[in-house]
């Protein structure tokens, strides 16, 4: 099922949909390793940016696979526009999924079906920055304060005011970029959830939240361009 993870923006999460999120600041990366080697690369991104010019130049782009392992992870893809980093898409999946198939479709879907924002445009594409995020270590909070800021993210599932459950998540990063401690975060997340009624202690209580890592590479469209440059040299 795929989720959504933003805190900038209110919007709907639609259990049934692709889940939206909120991405990193560019430059640098955390690499998860697994039998010795590092499974997030550089190579992610820069396959994200190929299938998304692709997709606004209406060509197919190249079927070969790309450079990266084919294992399953849950993952989100972020766009992040210009200089101040303003976010242009973000959507994901908590199903684990096979990295070349599953960027292949998180590319394009957070570019273009993001309901929060317009799809991005060609004249958008030179200044875009790309992050892919891959989530680990999935565990069972004690309570809804169980989990530590800027190292969790974290997936809640609630009752709301009309009986209905409910589930939201935010990535390990949005909390600490926008300023929130841990009950503010809940709060929040409850709200973009789409908790109409008051939060009272006993509905934080109530929660069930499970808590994650996530590793995360982020490039630069210059970054990219640099590295075909390379290639074709």
């Amino acid at each position: 099922m795929a989720s959504s993870c933003c805190g900038v923006k209110k919007q709907k999460l639609n259990n049934s949909m692709p889940s939206i999120c909120n991405g990193s600041v560019s430059g640098g990366h955390s690499s998860y390793h697994k039998n010795g080697y590092s499974v997030i690369l550089p190579e992610m991104c820069y396959f994200c940016f190929d299938v998304l010019h692709g997709y606004l130049h209406n060509y197919e782009p190249p079927r070969s696979n790309p450079p990266f392992t084919n294992e399953a992870f849950p993952l989100f893809v972020t766009w992040k526009l210009g200089r101040e980093r303003r976010l242009r898409g973000c959507i994901g999946t908590f199903s684990p999924t096979s990295l070349h198939s599953g960027l292949r479709e998180y590319a394009v879907t957070s570019a273009m079906k993001d309901s929060r924002f317009e799809p991005i445009t060609k004249e958008e594409f030179p200044k875009l920055h790309c992050s892919v995020s891959l989530l680990t270590h999935f565990e069972e909070g004690l309570d809804y304060l169980d989990w530590e800021l800027g190292s969790h993210g974290i997936r809640i599932e609630f009752i709301n005011e009309k009986g209905h459950k409910k589930t939201a998540t935010y990535l390990p990063e949005v909390a600490v970029e926008q300023g929130w401690d841990r009950i503010q975060t809940i709060d929040s997340l409850l709200r973009k959830g789409g908790f109409k009624g008051p939060i009272t202690p006993e509905v934080r209580k109530s929660i069930r939240l499970t808590r994650y890592r996530s590793e995360k590479i982020t490039i630069a469209y210059t970054d990219y361009v640099a590295q075909k440059q390379n290639g074709n040299a």
